[in-house]
């Protein structure tokens, strides 16, 4: 055994390939004109989100610990004037979160940005040295013009563009996942919530639908270092697969996708009802890609009740250890690409579900083109991890930043609301059975709790890490007068009413 190969290495630079020579990072960030708040702002802030968590009841769950994980760099970047895509969705998020008092009741990370030797542990180097040094352009290419030109690795055109700062979005994107994986793997956590992430359609060497770095993938490598078997499920309006791909030949993850189908006219045009993984049934993968396509105009009470039927029969037949949860929100009423029906309340109960089935959960962002449906589902969602759904009222507090943005001052809006007449609902009940009896019978092919092998796994190095992370926040805990005193009034901690 070569011991070499275990021994600590300081990562290189974040933004640079490995094999071009050069002095300064390549790709800039784009400058955003953004007014921060003062001191007298932010304190006048966390007082209103310290009296909303004591109002509300907002109190750290028992017997389980939620994380939160974000990068707030993420929200400065922009992939264009006319891109469904917007980062600032999260600030969005960030803020109705708050404005509830919900970070009272989670451990809050700030994390890192991704090093390229963690994303090359799916990624091609190639492709990520492309990513890095490739120039920012204001216009996306046209590749299906008169002259087309030839896309490398399928970035600079409209769905991928090359926009500013691209990297460093994706590195930080990454970072949000990887670091809420190893939460889960130390035990920190037993939820940790990673909206900055799932992208979900991001190839080994290639972009797609929006997504350039698969953190998916990158958190469930992780998993892999300590769980047996991991279940993937995917909520987005588009096909998980990017995911799918990744682990098509294993039967440690088991991915399953509940989406629009469409194959000639909506995105990507896979996952169909028998697409189950590898034909070869020597193949360990095979049966472990669960497909669930629908049509446009699905219920909540429909989503429901096939969400239940296929989760349920997985997790008793499949025994997984962990869940990988992605929690698309443009499969939302009034998403700006999506065609169903749900609101917020249906698509927080697949949440609430797996949750209920008490195992290891990370909650993966993903889809969503309309920021205020985004932040109201993502919102809710997390006052679900923290057990406060039923706590935090339906009118979305006043002093929420950017409250006018919402339209309406509900956090769980009607079809009407959203936009005046549903779509019509081309899921017949025939369909939906139909469904759960295709996707029981592949469950027949896969065996009870396989038994996987051990392989010997790096050891990462998160005991040392940990403790230096430890000794850190020892010393900065000892720095802030504030926080002492915050903690000293037992905010978020549960006493009597």
């Amino acid at each position: 055994m070569d011991i070499d190969a275990y021994r600590y290495r300081p990562p290189k630079p974040n933004y640079l390939p490995h094999n071009v020579e050069v002095d300064e990072p390549i790709v800039e960030e784009l400058p955003i004109a953004v007014t921060p708040a003062t001191e007298l702002e932010n304190a006048a802030f966390f007082h209103k989100m310290k009296r909303a968590a004591q109002e509300y009841n907002i109190v750290r769950p028992k017997g389980y610990t939620v994380s939160y994980h974000a990068n707030p760099e993420m929200e400065k970047h922009h992939f264009g004037q006319t891109h469904p895509m917007k980062p600032w969705r999260l600030t969005l998020t960030k803020s109705l979160v708050s404005a509830y008092g919900m970070p009272f009741a989670m451990d809050n990370y700030n994390t890192r940005a991704a090093t390229y030797e963690e994303l090359n542990a799916f990624h091609a180097s190639d492709y990520l040295d492309y990513l890095a040094t490739a120039p920012p352009e204001d216009t996306p290419r046209d590749y299906e013009g008169n002259n087309p030109s030839d896309p490398k690795f399928n970035l600079g055109g409209s769905d991928c563009p090359l926009f500013h700062g691209l990297y460093d979005y994706c590195s930080m994107s990454a970072g949000t996942s990887i670091d809420a994986a190893r939460k889960i793997c130390c035990q920190q956590s037993d939820i940790a919530i990673a909206w900055g992430g799932g992208l979900h359609h991001a190839k080994r060497r290639e972009a797609s639908g929006f997504c350039y770095i698969n953190d998916i993938v990158l958190g469930i490598l992780q998993l892999l270092r300590c769980y047996p078997r991991v279940l993937y499920i995917d909520i987005d309006v588009h096909h998980g697969d990017g995911v799918e791909e990744a682990f098509k030949s294993t039967d440690r993850v088991m991915t399953v996708s509940f989406h629009k189908y469409q194959p000639d006219y909506f995105f990507p045009g896979t996952g169909a009802l028998d697409d189950n993984g590898p034909k070869d049934e020597q193949n360990p993968g095979a049966h472990h890609a669960i497909n669930v396509p629908l049509n446009d105009g699905i219920t909540d009470e429909q989503y429901a009740m096939l969400f239940e039927s296929i989760i349920g029969k997985i997790n008793e037949t499949y025994r997984p250890s962990v869940i990988a949860l992605q929690c698309g929100a443009d499969s939302l009423a009034g998403d700006r690409l999506g065609r169903f029906n749900l609101r917020v309340q249906g698509h927080g109960a697949c949440v609430a579900y797996c949750k209920s089935l008490g195992l290891p959960m990370i909650i993966f962002g993903g889809g969503g083109y309309t920021p205020r449906n985004v932040a109201r589902a993502w919102a809710y969602e997390t006052s679900i991890a923290i057990a406060s759904q039923n706590k935090i009222p339906d009118i979305i507090p006043l002093h929420a930043p950017w409250r006018e943005h919402f339209i309406h001052e509900t956090l769980f809006p009607t079809l009407e609301q959203i936009f005046g007449e549903p779509r019509a609902n081309r899921n017949t009940q025939k369909r939906l059975n139909e469904i759960i009896m295709h996707v029981h019978e592949q469950l027949r092919f896969v065996g009870h709790a396989p038994s996987v092998q051990s392989r010997v796994i790096p050891p990462d190095l998160l005991g040392i890490r940990q403790d230096v992370e430890d000794r850190l926040k020892e010393e900065s805990d000892e720095r802030d007068e504030g926080l002492r005193r915050a903690r000293e009034e037992g905010v978020g901690q549960a006493g009597e009413m």
